[in-house]
């Protein structure tokens, strides 16, 4: 069988979509030593054969890979991982907050059922060996990959640190855009910036999300996104995310001093 050549996009990282030259799924993230590899996210479930024969094409040998890890409890990040675990004989690793969801299948806080939208996804069940927590290292051979966590879009979300390198997750994408805010999805406002905050002071230099193309961390772009969510914090556009309604204070004096309209 002919080997595919590698193409990382930094030393020992290589991008799914980026090594196919297509998009196959979302950003999927494989991370390499002489020794171990991991995945980092792996999309939907119709996307996992793909992924499984161009891994295997890269000659990345199955059973070195030393665990499956989930950026957030996502259907379009995870609904694959089930299927992926079993071909690759390995193990899930995720926040305890994504677990419970990966654990239970819940199709609900995973976004894989949206009745309104019509929407109706599997959401196959899987069992998360190893829970991290802000500040846990995993090791993948002679690498290591430092745990951030980094709710906001969902309460769950990790990244990972490896140098100067962020796997991001939905934290921040290329345009500005920030990883769906939705009340049913569990969002925090306040937690999102937060994240976007520790990453804005933070000395990385590439920011390599979950939806996407990677980007150089750029510090006005990170403070327009979080300027933007200050902004969301008091408009009745984002529901209970939101912390107040100055328009409701300014109805209740215009009330108590009878203003009529203008």
């Amino acid at each position: 069988m002919t080997m595919l050549q590698r193409t990382p996009l930094f030393p020992n990282v290589i991008e799914l979509n980026h090594q196919a030259r297509r998009r196959i799924t979302c950003s999927a993230y494989l991370i390499y030593s002489e020794a171990e590899w991991t995945l980092f996210d792996i999309g939907y479930e119709d996307a996992v054969d793909d992924c499984i024969d161009l891994i295997r094409e890269l000659d990345f040998p199955f059973s070195k890979c030393k665990t499956l890890i989930a950026s957030h409890a996502d259907v379009d990040h995870i609904q694959g991982l089930a299927k992926a675990k079993q071909i690759l004989k390995t193990s899930v690793t995720s926040h305890p907050q994504a677990a419970q969801y990966l654990e239970s299948g819940d199709r609900l806080s995973t976004f894989a059922e949206i009745a309104a939208q019509g929407i109706h996804l599997d959401m196959p069940p899987v069992t998360v060996e190893t829970r991290v927590m802000d500040g846990d290292i995993i090791r993948v051979g002679d690498l290591e990959l430092e745990v951030w966590h980094t709710p906001g879009h969902t309460d769950g979300q990790l990244s990972l640190r490896m140098g100067k390198l962020l796997f991001s997750g939905d934290n921040l994408f290329r345009d500005g855009c920030v990883g769906a805010i939705d009340a049913h999805h569990g969002s925090s406002i306040p937690d999102f910036i937060k994240s976007l905050q520790r990453i804005q002071s933070s000395d990385v230099q590439w920011l390599l999300p979950s939806h996407g193309p990677v980007f150089r961390k750029d510090d006005r772009l990170i403070q327009s996104t979080i300027d933007r969510l200050e902004g969301y914090l008091h408009m009745a556009d984002f529901g209970t995310c939101a912390i107040d309604w100055p328009l409701m204070d300014q109805w209740e004096q215009e009330l108590v001093e009878g203003k009529i309209p203008e």
